[in-house]
């Protein structure tokens, strides 16, 4: 293997593990990985030496499932969940599901900041590049997945601000 391709499987489990919380199922998201590493193949003289591959290869699974999500009529969730390292409890379970479900519910452009910062641990300049927003549109948009998030999970709606 070349040295891209080496520094490309070590991105190969967090790809997998965003494909999965997006599209919430386990063979579309091998296929979005599987799409996503032959268009960074494809387009390998693209990428430039010494940036971030990881912001490349995650803001080209970003445009490829956009483009699969126009394509593609609604379907619904199986019930697959993400893999957890360790056997959770009976309580642990019940608390993923509930997540699960609470994420699901988000629109996916505020699903997408709180996945890439909160489970990927990107910096916001980071995500920015990898959706082609501004670094203030990701922070909005985090603030108000997790204001969002804390009240599906508190079981309520979200309480909206006005702002003048």
């Amino acid at each position: 293997m070349s040295g891209m391709d080496e520094q490309i499987a070590e991105h190969i489990p967090r790809l997998r593990r965003y494909a999965r919380a997006l599209t919430g199922n386990r063979a579309r998201a091998d296929d979005l990985v599987q799409d996503t590493l032959e268009r960074s193949w494809s387009r390998r003289h693209l990428w430039r030496p010494g940036t971030d591959l990881r912001a490349w290869l995650f803001t080209i699974m970003h445009n490829v499932h956009l483009n699969q999500v126009r394509r593609r009529e609604p379907v619904a969730i199986d019930d697959e969940r993400l893999d957890m390292p360790v056997p959770a409890s009976q309580e642990d379970a019940l608390a993923l599901r509930d997540l699960q479900h609470a994420l699901e519910r988000l629109p996916a452009e505020h699903r997408e900041v709180l996945l890439l910062v909160g489970v990927e641990q990107m910096r916001y300049d980071e995500v920015a590049c990898v959706l082609g927003v501004p670094i203030g549109t990701v922070m909005s948009r985090l603030s108000r997945a997790r204001e969002r998030l804390r009240a599906l999970m508190a079981g309520g709606a979200p309480v909206l601000r006005r702002i003048k």
